[in-house]
């Protein structure tokens, strides 16, 4: 890929650190992981809005999860493959419009940098699919200081 000096001073540094190095989208392509389809198994398996965020890192729009509000005791799953992400017991009320926990399950997720809006965030996805959660990021509460705040329609919520 090629770019003219517009593009160039226009990317940023960080996005042309990104660009040269390869950490942007691209760099966790070929990634492997335990559940894989195409494109097009993807989406006969995922309802719209699901594929959108978990296959193509879209963001739902805050306050419109019904995983929001559960208070119930459980695990929140991945949407696309059952992987068990998050346990209720460190969520809260960030206030961002977006489920929100303060620490995943072990070996549920995994991250990445995303260089997306131009500033290096750390993206959380999941670790058997690769399926696109949220982001992560460092003002949560005690004890870990994280907020995972998580697409509620890349998950689904399993009381007990």
């Amino acid at each position: 890929m090629q770019m003219n000096k517009r593009q160039f001073l226009s990317f940023g540094s960080v996005g042309v650190a990104a660009f040269i190095f390869g950490c942007g989208a691209d760099a966790t392509a070929k990634t492997r992981y335990a559940v894989t389809y195409s494109d097009a198994e993807w989406k006969k398996r995922l309802p719209p809005a699901a594929y959108r965020v978990l296959r193509q890192e879209d963001t739902e729009t805050p306050f419109t999860s019904p995983l929001n509000k559960e208070k119930r005791k459980g695990t929140f799953v991945c949407a696309a493959c059952s992987q068990r992400l998050f346990s209720s017991t460190t969520k809260y009320d960030s206030g961002t419009g977006w489920p929100s926990f303060w620490q995943p399950l072990a070996g549920g997720v995994g991250t990445k940098t995303d260089y997306k809006i131009g500033l290096p965030r750390t993206e959380v996805h999941c670790a058997r699919c690769g399926g696109h959660l949220g982001h992560v990021f460092d003002d949560g509460p005690k004890p870990t200081g994280k907020r995972y705040c998580m697409n509620g329609v890349a998950m689904k919520f399993l009381p007990g």
